[in-house]
């Protein structure tokens, strides 16, 4: 079963293309060695896009965006770590869109979605146990004291 997305950028300078998502964008990460930084994101998401009238861009071509809750700060605290953006945000009906640049001549779209994101659903067991109503359980916690005293007495009568 599909559980996730891994995306791939393709860089001319990929030790600065991860430093700059690791140290600019602040994006978790797990070191696998030799320099791979593999970023792990909390969510994801793939929309499909037609291609436009003349046929672009091309059908098989791929795009990476990031998303955020605020773009207005989201871009500030961006700006404020050295990312520089080439546009300021723009309403593009499914979200404020912008772009930014990453080393190794990436471009990146980063936007606020309009739409609301559907909380990801966790499987839930087929049967669950039901818990015991607490007037019971309190009972039974009750009567393991007076098992135990009668087993004592049991065991002592025995002697």
């Amino acid at each position: 079963m599909i559980r996730g997305l891994h995306g791939l950028f393709y860089s001319s300078d990929s030790d600065a293309t991860r430093a700059f998502m690791r140290d600019q964008l602040k994006l978790p990460f797990t070191d696998v060695g030799g320099g791979w930084l593999i970023f792990d994101l909390p969510e994801g998401d793939i929309g499909v896009h037609p291609v436009d009238g003349n046929g672009r861009p091309a059908p098989n071509t791929h795009d990476v965006s990031f998303y955020c809750d605020d773009i207005a700060g989201t871009v500030a605290e961006l700006r404020a770590r050295g990312v520089s953006f080439d546009q300021d945000p723009v309403d593009h009906g499914y979200g404020y869109v912008t772009y930014f640049s990453m080393p190794g001549g990436i471009e990146v779209q980063l936007y606020e979605p309009k739409y609301q994101k559907a909380k990801s659903a966790k499987p839930t067991p087929k049967s669950k146990p039901e818990a015991k109503p607490k007037a019971k359980a309190n009972a039974n916690a009750r009567a393991k004291p007076k098992a135990k005293a009668k087993a004592k007495a049991k065991a002592k009568a025995k002697r």
